[in-house]
């Protein structure tokens, strides 16, 4: 069976005015957004925003941070430290994976070489 629209939260299907709709936010706010760079939709052949539900999901942190007192410049700032964040963690992640497979081959190796050690001492 293949994957509805709805289960790809990347793929950009809903109008500004769906999105003012389901979040309770003005459109202009919306488009503010875009503006400022804080969430920026793809746009369809028509030129129209279209939001992802990953981006919905961004703009309602937002509209939360909003509310919460910070300006839009800071909410960016915001947002692209912590995509940062996620990249360092990543990063750290990868590192670690690579210092256990490094570990795996150095005991693998000092097995090898205590056993050849090993032969040519008999």
């Amino acid at each position: 069976m293949s994957s509805l629209p709805l289960d790809d939260e990347n793929r950009p299907l809903f109008t500004v005015g769906q999105v003012s709709e389901m979040l309770e936010l003005q459109q202009a706010f919306l488009r503010r957004l875009d503006d400022f760079g804080v969430v920026s939709p793809s746009r369809s052949a028509g030129r129209q925003r279209r939001y992802t539900l990953r981006e919905i999901t961004v703009v309602r942190y937002v509209a939360g941070l909003v509310d919460e007192g910070m300006t839009l410049t800071a909410i960016r700032r915001v947002l692209q430290l912590e995509q940062l964040v996620r990249e360092l963690e990543q990063h750290v992640k990868d590192l670690g994976e690579q210092r256990d497979a490094l570990v795996v081959e150095r005991d693998d190796l000092a097995a090898r070489l205590a056993a050849l050690l090993g032969r040519g001492q008999e």
